[in-house]
């Protein structure tokens, strides 16, 4: 596909994982923005402008809001039409390559993506009603492909099992929907079934205009990396008031259409950017799954130094060889090769230490601490009722060079209810620290809890170190690694330390 570099993305996330992921799937220059209004500042020609809305937990109405707040504080930046695609008759016109890819801000308005959780946690619907509202079609695909997350006649399959029969929710206080069209309501939508996907972009975008001629938005069924390729193709042919909203799959088939006449630090040996013609071979990948998140805290401040506790300190194993190159993301084998991050960012080894935070509660992160900890890695255990109380939890400061994670001790559990007060200490915690450590943080919902209590409100994503453990860095040069709670294999701690420590033979000296 013919396009101009000074393309411009705006792409909105309910979490800040799945928006760093995002930011590094598009592969684009780009800035991660952590507040709505920050969207306010005109998005520089060919950069992704992803903000976080930090809406995965917010009822409907406050989830909609906040959608519509992020759309106003882009137009308000001059930059954004109301999404003009209908002829003289108010029919899509047709015969047009869609001109945000094209040729940048034709009609003074960015490309437009929201990403939605592939298991449909969250306020989706009320999200992408919110999201459709300007827009002549929402095109909307959901599968993942790559976590084996699959739509089949508009039900998601996970690991072949309908997304209401298997244990993906088993976090959430609701049944999951039976269906993408029942998580979308109250969106009309119609549902596209893999057989027209497969007709190629050309049918497909016929089929598109059919199903907005009705007032209504597409819904497409995908099993492969090549269909999500085949429906952003067509997408991409039906002028500029189409908008995207689909898990990471979609972003990164949407970033092999940005990225296929150039390479781009962010998928440089990671991706191939040509587009895939639809007559390719449909066959399926396998990659880590997304997280189950806990709901997200409040986060309040820290209280006074006097009578905060202390945290228990496991004295750090003998260090061991960094991890090969590549190595597998999960159990399947399935081996992606590693970003060189240390290669395109300082990283400050010398100057910082580096905290892993482990917040999520998800089963193979205690293989990752343990794996990190055997590095030669410090390991620090709090208790979920220190960190659920009034008190901040003292944290030993990490020592220039040198590597500690912390965890939370799950082994008696954490209390229903207390999950949020838990997060929320852990970030008070963290934020207490002096000596500003580079961090890794892992659980999109403790990942923002930590950068709210710091402050920090803009990231720039520079790499991606395996897939969905995206590098940034902050405004004054600190390191920050996010990862949702279920990704990456057993190694997935070492490897990220080892990237932003390459100059260390082991994990610590």
């Amino acid at each position: 596909m013919c396009r101009r570099d000074d393309t411009t993305v705006v792409a909105l996330a309910d979490d800040l994982s799945g928006a760093a992921e995002v930011a590094a799937l598009l592969g684009l220059p780009a800035r991660l923005a952590l507040r709505p209004a920050d969207l306010g500042l005109s998005p520089a020609p060919g950069e992704a402008v992803v903000v976080d809305l930090d809406s995965r937990y917010l009822d409907e109405g406050a989830a909609a809001a906040a959608v519509r707040a992020a759309v106003r504080a882009v137009r308000a930046a001059g930059r954004v039409s109301s999404g003009a695609g209908r002829d003289a008759d108010g029919n899509l016109a047709e015969g047009r390559a869609f001109r945000a890819v094209n040729s940048g801000a034709v009609d003074g308005g960015p490309l437009w993506f929201k990403k939605c959780d592939s298991l449909l946690r969250g306020p989706v619907g009320a999200e992408a009603a919110a999201f459709a509202e300007d827009a002549e079609v929402l095109v909307i695909a959901t599968a993942l492909p790559a976590a084996r997350r699959v739509v089949r006649g508009g039900v998601v399959l996970v690991d072949g099992v309908p997304l209401h029969e298997s244990a993906a929710w088993r976090a959430e206080e609701r049944a999951a929907p039976r269906s993408v069209a029942g998580a979308l309501a109250p969106l009309p939508v119609t549902g596209v079934p893999l057989e027209t996907v497969r007709r190629g972009p050309i049918a497909l975008a016929g089929r598109f205009r059919e199903v907005a001629a009705d007032g209504r938005h597409p819904v497409c069924d995908a099993e492969t990396d090549t269909d999500l390729t085949v429906i952003a193709t067509a997408a991409a042919l039906l002028g500029p008031g189409v908008r995207l909203l689909g898990s990471g799959g979609l972003a990164a088939a949407l970033g092999r259409l940005l990225t296929s006449r150039r390479p781009t630090p962010l998928s440089a040996g990671t991706r191939s950017p040509a587009a895939v013609p639809p007559s390719a071979t449909h066959t399926p990948a396998t990659a880590p799954t997304e997280p189950a998140s806990p709901p997200s805290p409040a986060g309040p401040t820290a209280p006074p130094e006097a009578t905060r506790p202390t945290a228990t300190t496991h004295a750090p194993a003998a260090a061991t060889a960094g991890p090969d190159a590549t190595c597998p993301d999960t159990a399947s084998g399935a081996a992606r090769a590693v970003v060189p991050v240390h290669d395109t960012v300082p990283v400050g080894a010398g100057g910082r230490g580096l905290l892993v935070v482990a917040g999520s509660a998800e089963p193979v992160v205690g293989e990752q601490v343990g794996r990190l900890v055997a590095a030669g890695a410090r390991h620090v255990v709090l208790a979920p009722g220190q960190l659920a109380g009034t008190d901040t939890v003292v944290l030993p400061a990490p020592a220039p060079g040198t590597v500690t994670v912390v965890s939370v001790d799950g082994a008696g559990g954490v209390r229903a209810g207390a999950a949020r007060a838990v997060v929320a200490g852990l970030a008070r915690a963290v934020s207490a620290l002096p000596g500003r450590p580079d961090l890794v943080l892992t659980g999109g919902e403790t990942a923002r809890r930590v950068l709210d209590a710091l402050g920090v409100t803009t990231l720039r994503p520079v790499g991606e170190i395996h897939h969905g453990a995206v590098h940034c860095t902050t405004t004054d040069g600190r390191s920050v690694v996010t990862r949702p709670g279920s990704f990456g294999g057993p190694d997935s701690f070492v490897r990220i330390a080892a990237a932003l420590r390459p100059s260390q033979q082991g994990v610590t000296q």
